[in-house]
């Protein structure tokens, strides 16, 4: 009797972004710190080093035999792109009105080359058949989660008071990362890379 072929059910958190380089990464780690300092009280989810990364589109749980062809579509994404330049610049809160949740910095996408590449993944995701993102995007990092309103206020104005240099950072690829949730806290691995091939001019 022929036997059937086992039929892989694990699903994989998954996500696509671009990587933030150290040294960007080490200046974000120092304004949390002087957050940190600022108002201790606060009762706040901070980012790690390694959840610092630049989120273009993020999946949830997926079924692992479609992780193949998320990378395809992130290939599609970023063929013909140059290489470009971002600045992180300024900071932020969200939601703009009432208490304070979010904690970010933002994006200055100053060539609309980051917007160009996120709607490229997004166009190249849904004819992969994975659901368009509903809202608009809004590129930031998130530096922390304010988990309760005793003491956000004084958390949000540290943070919008203290200065955060801007950082230009080159954006040459784009990754697949899958996302391992555990009470250590969450494990990044990169799937898959997609580089921007810069053309000759």
């Amino acid at each position: 009797m022929k036997q059937k072929t086992p039929v892989n059910n694990e699903s994989w958190r998954v996500f696509c972004a671009v990587e933030i380089p150290a040294t960007a990464r080490r200046l974000l780690l120092e304004h949390i710190a002087e957050l940190k300092a600022a108002a201790p009280e606060a009762q706040a989810s901070w980012s790690r080093e390694t959840n610092l990364h630049l989120t273009l589109k993020f999946l949830g749980e997926i079924p692992q035999a479609s992780v193949e062809k998320l990378s395809a579509a992130a290939s599609r994404a970023v063929a013909a792109l140059s290489p470009f330049s971002i600045r992180l610049e300024d900071t932020g809160v969200f939601p703009h009105h009432g208490a304070p949740r979010v904690l970010w910095i933002g994006i200055n996408d100053f060539a609309g080359k980051l917007a160009e590449l996120q709607a490229r993944l997004e166009h190249e995701a849904g004819e992969s058949g994975f659901p368009k993102e509903a809202r608009r995007f809004q590129p930031h990092l998130t530096l922390a989660r304010l988990r309760k309103p005793l003491h956000a206020w004084t958390l949000a104005a540290a943070h919008e008071r203290v200065v955060f240099d801007p950082q230009e950072i080159a954006v040459s690829e784009l990754l697949v990362i899958r996302s391992e949730l555990s009470n250590a806290g969450s494990k990044y691995t990169v799937v898959s890379r997609h580089h921007l091939v810069r053309r000759d001019a």
